[in-house]
């Protein structure tokens, strides 16, 4: 049986899905379907990981700083504002996708490449999320709608202004927040995830933000100065890149920082196939690696309850507006621990970044 997202509305609603599945089928014939992870670039973080004695040494609190995930698009609801209504950015793509993607990140090594030994590891990193407090909540989570704007000549609606939704509506198209994973691995390292409809470009990745040295030699402009960042870009222009610091030529010392990328499309000299095609086959040949298992789904509608109960019941909690075609709402950057940090802003190409590169 494959079941496609939403797997319920909220946990308890999940529960039941679950408790309903399993009256007439066993967990293992059970394919509960994400297509992120049917993407071939999320699969690679398996192997940039567990394939490189490079990376897996670094991959801890000793060295990594802070993690950033964002996955945004450009676009609006288009024709889904009557589903989107009732869902909202937290269900429709933080608490499926972008965990997802934080439990392959944050995984201990599996003992082997079996599909139970991997999502083994994925639930005890949601088992590990820090509970979201109402402190928490109210100082660490941001939630935002988009707001008509004029972009290049053209007029964009804002949210409430989209066909099927409700013109008072409270729905979030914005959600940022941080989090923390509490073992031995992750303790005290935030996470800080993203995701929004109507930014600047559609991207998806995530920035393993190394720690500076411990003593800094040289001029620095910024915090961040002297902070390597790995980035795996998961779509579009898939690829790898990591940023470091080189000497400028001439006298002095100035330091720079540059790129060194590897783009996937290198590697692609034969068909590749869609992310649905590929999970459809997994299915078909009984792997169930990249499906999502019962207890991985509760365990991540159980950290993002707290947060739909405290929107629903406390309506101070701010819902702040943000121009359509800007990077979401202005506080979302007081969520990053220090002041000198910021969110990166991604374009289209892996090799780019900056605030409005794609607009």
């Amino acid at each position: 049986l494959i079941v496609e997202k939403p797997f319920g509305y909220d946990l308890e609603s999940a529960k039941q899905l679950n408790r309903k599945l399993l009256e007439y089928f066993d967990e293992p014939q059970i394919y509960r379907i994400d297509h992120y992870l049917g993407k071939e670039t999320v699969q690679n973080v398996f192997v940039t990981r567990f394939a490189n004695g490079i990376f897996e040494p670094l991959w801890n609190r000793n060295y990594v700083h802070h993690v950033e995930i964002t996955g945004v698009e450009n676009i609006g609801v288009e024709t889904r504002g009557g589903y989107y209504d009732t869902s909202g950015a937290l269900r429709d793509m933080l608490q499926n996708h972008l965990l997802q993607i934080t439990g392959l990140i944050a995984m201990e090594p599996p003992s082997s490449f079996e599909s139970d030994s991997i999502r083994n590891e994925i639930i005890k990193v949601f088992q590990s999320f820090r509970p979201l407090s109402e402190t928490d909540i109210n100082k660490n989570v941001i939630r935002g709608q988009y707001l008509s704007s004029k972009i290049k000549g053209e007029t964009l609606p804002g949210y409430r202004e989209e066909k099927g939704v409700n013109p008072s509506s409270k729905t979030e198209t914005y959600v940022a927040l941080k989090l923390f994973i509490d073992n031995w691995r992750w303790g005290g390292v935030p996470f800080y995830i993203r995701t929004g409809k109507r930014l600047p470009t559609r991207v998806t990745e995530v920035v393993i933000h190394f720690k500076p040295t411990p003593h800094y030699l040289f001029a620095r402009k910024s915090i961040e100065d002297g902070c390597n960042q790995l980035v795996i870009r998961i779509q579009p222009d898939e690829g790898i890149l990591l940023k470091f610091g080189m000497k400028v030529p001439g006298s002095g010392f100035n330091v720079q920082n540059v790129n060194m990328d590897f783009h996937y499309a290198d590697l692609m000299n034969t068909y590749l196939p869609s992310a649905y095609e590929r999970l459809l086959y997994d299915c078909m040949i009984g792997d169930s690696t990249l499906y999502q298992r019962g207890d991985a789904v509760e365990a991540a509608w159980e950290f993002v309850d707290p947060v739909l109960k405290a929107w629903k019941n406390n309506p101070d909690i701010p819902l702040h507006g943000y121009p359509a075609g800007t990077w979401g709402p202005e506080n979302a950057d007081d969520i990053i621990e220090e002041k000198n940090f910021k969110w990166r802003y991604p374009c289209k190409n892996l090799i780019n970044d900056g605030l409005y590169c794609e607009l």
